[in-house]
């Protein structure tokens, strides 16, 4: 009877203490914040990509994950310019994973280079970068298709000079057509295996008060959620939109916006505005990308915005930065160039 009397007294002090641990307050020096680092624009520089992530302590000499819990967020525009965007692309999708299993997070946003791609505006591609698609059996599938659509291909091409002979309109075709630029169409088409991811990733996200978007939220978009952004620029990719009024293409919207880094092209929002946009997302600043500023991170509007966007391409040539918070607090940071990228 003793011995029960004791054991029962044992449970309800351990029970008693295992509560008063969950209800304490976190010790001096703990914080439920954890640890977030920021990337802008990558363009395809897989080299600087590389040297940024090792620097920030998100990964090894293998590219493995290394961040344990922290959050990592990339603000969008991995793609163009550069040779390299399909080795980035990879690089992230496999950390999403790895750091989950670590109890890290990693956040792909979606910039408007992202939905160039998807959207077939190409412009910005490399050839570097249709050749990373390239195989040994490229040469005939770009034969079986001109082929198969030779008919359809003569007729678009003689819109614009009805006198082309057809070999005239195949070698035209081929030549806009480079091989691997087959297999990357169908890697960012939204059943592919790019595009799918892409769909799957959000244009704004909100960590620890931070809002973080490629382009920024024009004060038009006060009043919105983060949920219906997201589901609007999914449902836009997926529908291959391409009108100037879809919000992937709105210039006042997540995706193209500069007018906190560029106010002179619109009218120009007072901190106040600011203030109230980023309440209206349970925020205190925004976290940019997509204006470079060549100089390193820019924290404007006295801290409301900050752009990271730091021409980290070798396209730009500007600064490999990244922002780091911890405790709330901002870091920027500024990474060497690699020899191989271009630096000293």
């Amino acid at each position: 009877m003793l011995i029960n009397r004791i054991r029962f007294l044992a449970r309800q002090l351990l029970a008693f203490f295992c509560l008063a641990l969950l209800l304490a307050p976190a010790a001096a020096g703990q914080s439920a914040h954890r640890r977030i680092v920021a990337v802008g624009d990558l363009h395809g520089d897989f080299i600087a990509w590389r040297a940024i992530a090792a620097a920030a302590q998100l990964i090894d000499a293998r590219g493995k994950w290394t961040g344990g819990n922290t959050i990592f967020v990339q603000t969008g525009d991995v793609a163009d310019r550069g040779p390299d965007t399909l080795g980035i692309l990879n690089d992230l999708m496999r950390l999403q994973r790895e750091a989950k299993r670590s109890g890290g997070q990693v956040i792909a946003l979606v910039g408007n280079h992202e939905a160039m791609n998807m959207t077939d505006d190409l412009r910005y591609v490399s050839a570097v970068d249709y050749a990373a698609y390239a195989d040994s059996g490229s040469a005939q599938l770009r034969d079986r298709v001109y082929e198969a659509n030779k008919v359809a291909i003569a007729v678009a091409y003689r819109q614009s000079n009805p006198s082309m002979s057809d070999s005239a309109v195949r070698d035209a075709w081929l030549a806009a057509t480079p091989l691997g630029s087959l297999e990357r169409a169908a890697d960012w088409h939204a059943n592919g295996r790019i595009g799918r991811w892409v769909l799957q990733n959000p244009a704004v996200a909100v960590v620890d008060g931070n809002l973080f978007v490629h382009g920024g939220l024009s004060l038009r978009y006060q009043g919105a959620t983060v949920d219906a952004i997201n589901r609007g620029v999914a449902q836009a990719l997926a529908a291959h939109d391409t009108t100037p009024t879809a919000i992937i293409n709105d210039q006042d919207g997540p995706l193209w916006y500069r007018g906190y880094v560029q106010p002179e092209a619109v009218a120009p929002a007072t901190d106040e505005q600011i203030d109230r946009l980023l309440q209206s997302f349970g925020a205190t600043r925004m976290i940019i990308g997509h204006t470079p500023v060549l100089s390193g991170i820019a924290i404007l509007h006295e801290g409301r915005v900050v752009d990271i966007d730091t021409g980290i391409t070798a396209y730009y040539n500007g600064k490999l930065g990244y922002l780091e918070i911890v405790e709330g607090q901002l870091i920027p940071r500024i990474v060497p160039r690699p020899a191989a990228d271009g630096g000293k």
